[in-house]
């Protein structure tokens, strides 16, 4: 009887394909900071990159269909005092990206419809609670408006973006720097690496422990941890010999990993991308000119190698386009967006199949645009999960922008301190109902127009 060699599965031949270099955004000074984000962030309208910028911090936002040389006069995004380190489009709005700085705040943007015109300094909102640097930002995936940021403060704050408010801070839970912080696929929990080597589940109302795993990685070297299918928590680190590991951990039962594989002996942190729809992770270290990708299954030994996708040139960041902006007539399941120090390069992940028709096994629904629950219901424990959405008929982008709201005080400006609580006695807000630019054609000119409501 012949044993079977080759684990049978749909993933096993997918490859990876740089665009041409027409596609790609070229002449871009990439940012020189060493610090371990992803410098990059897309989704199907723009793509942003934090780029070099004297006197400050500043990102670039590109609209997709802008490629080619970007000039050096193009336009940014430069309101930060300190370097950006870490940046984040709203997953319920396109036109809407947070930032975080060495400046120890967070703000949000408004980036108008067909791409910036001019540079942007003034944010829609600017959040202030951290006291150092903050280098993690995540949006939440459900609650529409939540936002989780991370400094080295050691502190993780849960931001009310809408009324610019610090509504949830958690600051007595990690002892050190915290390497990376997640959620889980409706929003219930949040997943945190720590440099004390802790990886730590909490609840995110609460700010309480529910499990933790102490030395998940014996290296010194920072580790990355996301939550896969079922719950399970995968995690990047290094081993005691700075070998390169990923582990999947169960954390009902945290004693032992399900699986501890070693990788090689580079030094750069892995980046992983996790596709709940396929149960493929990808995993991207910096430094590196190669991606990996791995199925995540119900099976010993738990996560399968399927292949590797190699350059000739190091990524300095990368980013991660969500499921609904892909091009599923060409069978693509992921697509990465690689930075070189001075240009973004596409990457297509392709699985080959002969026939055009939609293949479902594929493209199962994924998470749409529309938000499951609003901020003010969810910091009040109403929990709901994502909103599916075909992707057979391929996923428009709606030609309607979105409305933004926020709530400002009166007396205050757009700053909002962590901990801040309402005023008792004649509370006044200011309601901005942002709409992004109305296109008027006068004289071959655009005027925007916004609408400001004050109530007292």
């Amino acid at each position: 009887m012949l044993r079977k060699v080759v684990r049978s599965s749909k993933f096993r031949h997918v490859f990876g394909q740089a665009n041409k270099a027409d596609q790609c955004y070229d002449d871009i000074r990439i940012s020189q900071m060493t610090w371990d984000s992803n410098f990059c962030t897309v989704n199907p309208k723009f793509v942003a990159m934090i780029v070099d910028a004297s006197g400050g911090g500043a990102f670039m936002v590109l609209p997709l269909n802008k490629t080619g040389r970007i000039d050096m006069s193009y336009p940014t995004v430069c309101g930060h005092t300190g370097p950006v380190l870490d940046i984040e489009f709203c997953p319920h709005n396109d036109n809407i990206i947070a930032s975080g700085s060495e400046d120890c705040s967070v703000m949000i943007w408004e980036i108008p419809e067909g791409g910036l015109t001019s540079s942007i300094t003034e944010p829609v909102v600017k959040l202030e609670g951290h006291s150092k640097r903050v280098g993690i930002l995540s949006w939440h995936p459900t609650a529409r408006n939540v936002l989780m940021s991370a400094g080295c403060d050691n502190v993780v704050i849960l931001w009310n973006v809408a009324r610019g408010e610090a509504v949830v801070r958690i600051d007595s839970v990690h002892p050190d720097l915290i390497y990376s912080a997640c959620w889980n696929r409706d929003g219930s929990r949040i997943l945190t690496a720590c440099k004390d080597k802790t990886l730590r589940v909490l609840d995110p109302r609460k700010g309480t422990v529910i499990s933790e795993k102490e030395k998940t990685h014996e290296g010194s070297r920072p580790i990355r941890a996301v939550f896969v299918s079922d719950g399970k928590i995968l995690s990047t680190g290094f081993s005691r010999m700075s070998e390169r590991q990923v582990a999947l951990w169960d954390p009902n039962n945290f004693a032992e990993p399900l699986t501890l594989q070693e990788l090689d002996t580079s030094s750069g942190v892995l980046l992983p991308f996790f596709d709940p729809d396929t149960g493929i992770v990808y995993l991207c270290g910096k430094g590196d000119s190669s991606i990996r990708y791995f199925e995540v299954t119900d099976e010993a030994p738990y996560v399968h190698y399927l292949s590797m996708y190699s350059s000739k040139e190091s990524q300095k960041g990368m980013g991660y386009m969500p499921k609904r902006g892909l091009e599923v007539n060409k069978c693509e399941i992921a697509r990465f967006y690689k930075l070189h120090e001075r240009k973004c390069e596409p990457i297509v992940m392709t699985v080959p199949r002969k026939s055009d028709l939609f293949q479902e096994d594929l493209y199962p629904d994924t998470i749409g645009p529309e938000s499951s629950v609003e901020a003010d219901e969810w910091f009040d424990g109403k929990e709901a999960p994502p909103i599916l959405i075909s992707l057979k008929d391929g996923f428009a982008a709606t030609t309607k922008s979105k409305e933004f709201k926020v709530h400002k005080r009166l007396l205050k400006t757009t700053t909002a301190s962590a901990g801040c609580q309402p005023d008792s006695n004649g509370v006044r807000y200011f309601i901005f109902y942002i709409f992004f630019p109305l296109r008027c054609m006068i004289s071959s000119q655009l005027i925007d127009f916004y609408h400001c409501e004050c109530i007292n």
